[in-house]
């Protein structure tokens, strides 16, 4: 099944992970969740041998165990999650490692934007079933954050301060009440929420004051502020294991050699220190330079390499994957970078040579390009 899709979610993908975990899983579970609270926790975390377990269950998402925890403990509560921080520190993917082992379906996914209505929360209309029929139960069509409270499962609301406030304030009532009233109907014109329904929002901190949220919203959500990861052992884990699952997505046979890996970590960590020390905007590449962009450009490289070149990883490929990736202004970015491969890059191929210089080639080369 899981060949079949582009991206398998969770609950698809870790399916006989989950069927394991359920079956020897014999602590208390809060309302209709799937597993426990700890097997919730040891499925996001992974397994320990002290856990004692038959069978290894790797670690899925690397960040603090308090912030996992915590957030399980929300949940267990019945209160809203918010888990906000800077654009790729795995918010979404976390959210949807918590819906698959709680609910066993992480699909129930509102997506905030500028476009986003109170119908995406609510419900809409059939139209065609309503000329025919009229109104009626039948005839309405739930959002997924209906469907949630239906069946007492997660509902998800991504990037939730992309929403305007009106469509935002419609949660208040959901989880406070944790009911929506039809009034366009005269019967069976309420929908409550059943045990287990819950709701995880993520908000990207960079998005503060584009729709703030308010006071009334905010004490209806526990907020668990998940940080840029600093250290490069824990960046390098993260960057493996998606890579890895790309490679196999791809059914990909190419090796990422420990040196190149390295420079991409130095790189960004470069570029990182460069931003925080600018005096001004213009200074700063407009890339958040998260570890998901990171894993995007090894990405791009990986697969140029395999399409368009010998199926080998090399330094220079990587090089001009990572300006290609970061250049998004022209001219800023490409200015920002440029003083970068010839202030840090350039100094540093002289005096370690190898990769580096090959590193510094490629980028050199796609500055031209793109100039």
């Amino acid at each position: 099944m899981t060949n079949e899709m582009l991206r398998a979610p969770a609950e698809v993908k870790y399916a006989e992970e989950l069927d394991w975990l359920e079956s020897i899983d014999d602590g208390p579970k809060p309302f209709s969740w799937r597993l426990s609270p700890r097997m919730v926790r040891l499925f996001v975390l992974g397994s320990e041998r002290s856990d004692g377990l038959d069978r290894e269950i790797p670690q899925k998402w690397f960040g603090d165990r308090s912030f996992v925890e915590r957030s399980i403990v929300t949940l267990a509560s019945d209160r809203g999650l918010l888990l906000i921080g800077d654009p790729g520190t795995g918010k979404s993917w976390l959210a949807e490692l918590l819906s698959a082992a709680i609910c066993r379906d992480s699909t129930l996914v509102v997506q905030g934007t500028a476009g986003t209505t109170e119908d995406h929360i609510k419900y809409s209309w059939n139209v065609s079933m309503v000329i025919a029929k009229g109104q009626s139960r039948e005839s309405m069509i739930p959002s997924p954050i209906m469907t949630a409270m239906e069946q007492g499962m997660i509902g998800r609301f991504e990037e939730l301060t992309r929403a305007t406030s009106d469509v935002q304030d419609a949660l208040i009532s959901i989880l406070s009440e944790k009911y929506v009233s039809i009034p366009e109907l005269d019967t069976d014109n309420t929908v409550f929420a059943r045990p287990g329904f819950s709701i995880i929002a993520t908000a990207n901190s960079r998005d503060r004051g584009v729709n703030d949220l308010s006071s009334a919203l905010k004490r209806r959500f526990n907020f668990v502020r998940i940080p840029v990861v600093t250290s490069k052992a824990s960046e390098a884990e993260i960057v493996r294991f998606r890579t890895t699952e790309l490679l196999r997505r791809h059914r990909i046979e190419l090796d990422v050699p420990p040196a190149l890996l390295d420079i991409l970590l130095q790189s960004f960590a470069d570029l990182r220190a460069a931003a925080a020390s600018a005096t001004s905007e213009d200074e700063k590449l407009e890339s958040a330079l998260s570890t998901a962009e990171q894993i995007g450009v090894l990405e791009d490289a990986i697969l140029h390499s395999h399409f368009f070149g010998d199926r080998t990883l090399r330094a220079e490929t990587l090089g001009g994957s990572l300006v290609g990736s970061l250049a998004r202004r022209a001219p800023e970015d490409l200015a920002i970078l440029n003083k970068y491969w010839h202030g840090v890059v350039e100094p540093r191929s002289k005096n370690d040579g190898g990769e580096w210089t090959r590193f510094l080639d490629g980028g050199r080369q796609a500055i031209s390009t793109l100039s």
